[in-house]
């Protein structure tokens, strides 16, 4: 089983809508054929809780605005360090960038088939280092 159109439409949007609010590290996962409960997972991170919150918040936004999608769940609002929207069909995670590092989803699903995304969303990769460097942190760290 593979995920499905419906899907891959609703990454792709919520994937440009992460880098149009400067997501760093976008990446998406087709997890269905090791899970029931959802097709894909898409990953995102920002250096901080307000970015994150922000992230989430388009996301969401997009989704409806332009796909009739809302979330059946979303998680984590309180502290912002890890925000997740369960669309069902997509379950979407923005951490924040220590969040991402200390829990390493990407290990997790790094057997699990990559979906393409939108070249906006591609060129996030390897931001949360570039930041990182930038201003003397240990975000970014990712593996």
């Amino acid at each position: 089983m593979t995920a499905t159109d419906r899907s891959i439409e609703l990454v792709n949007a919520a994937a440009q809508a992460a880098a149009d609010r400067l997501a760093h590290d976008i990446i998406a996962y087709d997890v269905s054929d090791v899970l029931s409960i959802t097709d894909a997972f898409l990953l995102a991170s920002a250096p901080n809780d307000r970015q994150v919150k922000s992230i989430v918040d388009e996301i969401e936004e997009r989704l409806n605005k332009e796909l009739g999608a809302k979330p059946v769940r979303r998680e984590g609002d309180r502290d912002a360090r890890w925000i997740l929207l369960d669309y069902v069909d997509i379950v979407v995670h923005v951490q924040h960038s220590e969040e991402r590092v200390f829990y390493a989803l990407e290990r997790l699903w790094k057997d699990c088939p990559e979906l393409p995304l939108p070249e906006d969303a591609v060129k996030t990769r390897g931001k949360a280092k570039e930041h990182a460097e930038l201003t003397g942190g240990t975000d970014g760290e990712l593996s």
